[in-house]
């Protein structure tokens, strides 16, 4: 039996570095019938002898296991994404802000790869979990689709506990070889890469992705100092070291803006050869010295920076001009035309916001015109080619009655309306908003779906997503609806109740409630009831949210219906509360400014504490700051902060508050 031990342990090393040689260094050891035999001679040994299987075996990663529904799964330290720019000027801005801090700062250029962000946890060498970003703070356990992926080590090199963050991405060649087996079944095809990388990690089969060709490549480690690196540069060499793909030869220095220039414009030259899809350059200062002094705002890390291509424009005819009506009743025009490749997807549509825009661009029915995605992502019209007129286009027209009910549209600013509350069009897109990832995120309610439902009467409005479990077996009975599906569905609906305050609040749909002024009420008030009493004049006193936001609050939850609404999810189990993710939130809301030079802290060491516990710090004292923190020698903030009967906090004093 040790020598059916030990042989299987050579074959797993054997498989392991052909591996390791062939998907992250692309440079084969064996051939692929060596490979081949050593497999099948792992798999026979396995199969005889189950019990000496080891769990970092290769054989894993042909998938086979099954999951009812996904894990969540708290991340131990946030994945931040990064603010984006878009041309040299706010690179220039960007330099200038580090420098400020960190005057001889250099940073680390990464290609910024077009798939999913994901964390890979291991215990003394061995991949424990993979999950995905999801909002940040919790994503979904997706170890069993990961452990499929031939670029992520199963087991490092080194017995280390570790935190290793990535992208989850498909290769050019992959995409199309996945697109060319879906075609063949007659399934819909991917429309990009990155939404192919997205579904496939997302199959409750792992033996689905592990047929879709996916790939990992490294980029970053929560907590370098851990492993004594100093540099994000060095970080990247230990990653390599210990087994993972890295972007290393494509990677750059930076130590000036010039630097910075020249290598974005020979990676651009580069992009359309690169095996895989990029869409940007990422930017980071590379001393983790310098990174802990920049830290972080509330949202992103101050340190880095994502630059995007500028986007791809593509001609097409435009064919028709649909309206559309939104959840708010907000009545907008769009582009119809071909099918027609736009960065890396097929587009058919695209928007043409308003009527203004309509106009100042003379917009006309069977007008060539340039399509391009905005920030790589929106698809609009760019431009008319008016040259190539030929007479039989259609003046561009607005529309006096909205599209699905007829009623009358009302002009505000720029914009038409459709008021009639209950216009169909209406319910439906805020049905479509309500259930979509990232307000109640309710799994197998998308957009169809939706539409489907209120069409059969089975949803006509929010709360009737609640009552669906009442249907069951009528919706059993339709076509395509098993009893998985549907037991899934339900099952994400009941889940969906427990979402925090915010969640609801962005899904209630509310003028000017988006997803960051949802999360700042939510964290100031903690309850729906304490927002229904507070008043408009209290609302505008909350950081970031002025008077049009606090109005339209009050509008909402002063309507009977609203409120009826509200009070039916209540009874139905849906939670109001603010549920935090943070360990402490007790100065969630509150606004400091420092002042003085500070004796026990860095000035950037103690605003990132206080952000860290909710609080957010800024330049200047307004009536609307909580305090302020003076050091030696304070200045005129020190003085219109008594001016104003603003609490004044030394550092000892700052130090009772935080602990």
């Amino acid at each position: 039996m040790d020598n059916i031990k030990q042989r299987m342990n050579e074959l797993i090393d054997i498989i392991n570095e052909a591996s390791y040689e062939y998907y992250v260094n692309d440079n084969p050891s064996i051939t692929d019938q060596e490979y081949d035999d050593y497999y099948r001679e792992l798999l026979k040994l396995e199969e005889k002898y189950p019990e000496l299987k080891k769990e970092d075996s290769p054989t894993l990663r042909v998938g086979g296991q099954v999951l009812d529904k996904f894990e969540k799964v708290m991340h131990e330290t946030p994945i931040l994404s990064f603010d984006d720019i878009f041309n040299e000027d706010e690179i220039v801005s960007f330099d200038e802000r580090i420098r400020k801090t960190c005057p001889n700062a250099c940073y680390t250029l990464e290609p910024k790869m077009d798939g999913l962000s994901g964390s890979l946890v291991y215990e003394k060498g061995v991949l424990v979990r993979a999950a995905t970003r999801g909002d940040g703070v919790i994503g979904e356990n997706i170890t069993h689709n990961v452990k499929t992926i031939k670029s992520v080590p199963l087991r490092l090199s080194k017995e280390i506990d570790i935190e290793v963050r990535g992208e989850i991405y498909m290769s050019k060649k992959s995409f199309l070889k996945c697109n060319e087996e879906r075609k063949k079944n007659n399934e819909s095809l991917f429309a990009n890469p990155r939404n192919a990388a997205a579904g496939s990690v997302r199959q409750l089969d792992s033996s689905v992705a592990s047929k879709r060709g996916l790939d990992f490549m490294a980029y970053f480690l929560p907590n370098p100092d851990k492993y004594g690196i100093k540099t994000q540069s060095e970080a990247l060499d230990f990653l390599k070291e210990l087994g993972f793909k890295t972007n290393n030869k494509l990677n750059g220095i930076a130590k000036s803006v010039k630097d910075i220039i020249n290598y974005i414009d020979d990676l651009s030259k580069k992009r359309e050869d690169l095996p895989f899809e990029i869409d940007g350059v990422v930017l980071k200062v590379n001393s983790l010295n310098d990174e802990e002094k920049l830290g972080f705002t509330q949202r992103v890390p101050r340190w880095g920076i994502a630059y995007k291509f500028p986007a791809v424009e593509v001609l097409t005819t435009l064919k028709e001009i649909r309206f559309t009506v939104g959840r708010t009743g907000k009545i907008t025009p769009n582009a119809i035309f071909d099918p027609v490749h736009v960065a890396g997807s097929i587009v058919s549509k695209a928007t043409l916001h308003n009527e203004d825009y309509c106009v100042d661009k003379d917009v006309r029915v069977g007008d060539v015109i340039s399509i391009r995605k905005a920030g790589d992502v929106i698809p609009e019209v760019v431009e008319v080619k008016k040259e190539r007129r030929t007479g039989k286009e259609t003046p561009f027209k607005m529309i006096e009655n909205c599209p699905m009910c007829g009623s009358k549209l009302i002009k505000e600013d720029a914009n038409y309306f459709c008021k009639n509350e209950s216009c169909p069009a209406r319910h439906i897109e805020g049905l479509i908003h309500f259930a979509s990832r990232d307000t109640m995120n309710i799994d197998g309610l998308g957009e169809r779906i939706i539409e489907d439902f209120y069409n059969m009467g089975f949803i006509k409005n929010i709360s009737d997503i609640y009552l669906l479990k009442d249907h069951k077996e009528d919706l059993m009975a339709l076509e395509g609806f098993g009893e998985k599906s549907i037991n899934n569905l339900l099952l994400s609906i009941e889940n969906s109740k427990q979402n925090s305050l915010e969640k609801v609040l962005f899904a209630l749909g509310i003028r000017h409630v988006g997803k960051k002024t949802a999360k700042i009420l939510a964290k100031r008030y903690k309850t729906i009831d304490n927002l229904i009493k507070t008043t408009e004049e209290e609302l505008t006193n909350v950081n970031d949210v002025g008077e049009i936001i606090a109005k339209s609050v009050k509008q909402y939850l002063n309507d009977y219906d609203n409120l009826n609404l509200i009070s039916k999810l209540k009874e139905l189990g849906v939670n109001f509360e603010y549920i935090s993710t943070s360990l402490n939130d007790k100065l969630d809301g509150m606004t400091f400014v420092l002042t003085g030079t500070l004796e026990r802290y860095r000035r950037e060491e103690l605003t990132k504490i206080l952000e860290d516990l909710g609080a957010k710090v800024t330049s200047s004292v307004t009536k609307k700051t909580a305090g302020v923190i003076v050091g030696d020698k304070p200045g005129s903030k020190y003085d219109k902060a008594l001016k104003l009967g603003i609490t004044i906090y030394k550092e000892e004093d700052i130090e009772k508050l935080i602990n």
